[in-house]
């Protein structure tokens, strides 16, 4: 399975003689995965079954589906409540009395009145709902299978910019190696100055102790298993980039790797150039991460 994001939609319409239905289903971005069914009264026992093929399909995201169905009124739907309309005519003499001079009461009258006539939604039968619902489940893989396709394309996308991104961080990688290079000349020439001061502070200081400081400084200053952390991670981003299946939460670790030597690299910077590098390097890997957050 290609890399996909989390974001997707798709609807997809239906009918048979009865009715007519419309599937919805929508998914954004989530740390797991996230069903949220809207199903019209009487389908409650579908829930289970389009939660499972969600599950069979998708990893991560918060999905939220939703079946609206418009039933087909076909002859003998209308008829008429006796017990309302008897109640009605119950309450003519009464009103009768109170009322001198009320007309008789018409048919069209009594037929006008709240809750005489009466809709029957006879096609609505539960043998009906039962028969109905291999339709339907057919119709959200439908549904599904568009969503997927939407989540694939927006992946490729996503993928392409990752990938770009990592390349950015690979060349900041090098540009923080180049200028490491260059930092021991730097590096012995503060030494010198810190060295020639710390003498006239403390004559007597030996020669291995200086040793000691010398050693401790260049071992401040080197970043060089922070650059090769950074190489290796750089590597592995690209791995996981050009494989399929559910990649987003090895990504999401692999940022905070990055992050940590990024930021490891920027307290042992000594000059300008190598701190505006790091700071560019932990920009663009905040940028990555911002994106892997939408990869399933």
């Amino acid at each position: 399975m290609p890399i996909q994001s989390m974001t997707g939609y798709a609807r997809t319409e239906g009918s048979v003689e009865i009715c007519s239905w419309v599937w919805e289903a929508r998914g954004v971005n989530g740390k797991g995965l996230d069903v949220r069914c809207r199903l019209p009264g009487g389908f409650d026992a579908l829930e289970s079954v389009v939660r499972e093929k969600v599950k069979q399909r998708l990893q991560r995201g918060n999905i939220s589906l939703s079946l609206n169905i418009e039933w087909v009124r076909q002859g003998g739907a209308y008829g008429i409540n006796e017990d309302v309309l008897n109640s009605y005519i119950a309450m003519l003499p009464e009103l009768g009395e109170k009322v001198p001079g009320l007309k008789p009461a018409s048919l069209d009258g009594l037929l006008a009145l709240k809750g005489v006539i009466e809709t029957r939604d006879e096609a609505v039968t539960e043998s009906a709902r039962d028969e109905l619902q291999p339709v339907l489940l057919s119709s959200l893989e439908e549904t599904l299978d568009g969503m997927l396709v939407m989540r694939a394309d927006e992946g490729a996308r996503l993928a392409a910019v990752l990938s770009q991104q990592v390349g950015t961080i690979e060349e900041l990688c090098a540009a923080a190696a180049k200028s490491a290079a260059m930092r021991p000349v730097a590096i012995r020439l503060r030494l010198k100055q810190q060295v020639e001061a710390l003498l006239e502070d403390v004559p007597t200081l030996s020669a291995e102790r200086l040793e000691q400081e010398a050693a401790l400084l260049m071992t401040k200053a080197d970043i060089s298993e922070e650059l090769d952390r950074l190489t290796a991670h750089v590597g592995a981003a690209r791995d996981l980039l050009s494989g399929d299946g559910t990649i987003g939460r090895k990504l999401d670790f692999l940022c905070q790797e990055f992050n940590r030597e990024a930021n490891t690299l920027c307290s042992k910077s000594g000059d300008v150039e190598l701190t505006r590098i790091g700071l560019d390097l932990k920009a663009m890997i905040e940028q990555f991460r911002e994106q892997v957050q939408n990869i399933e």
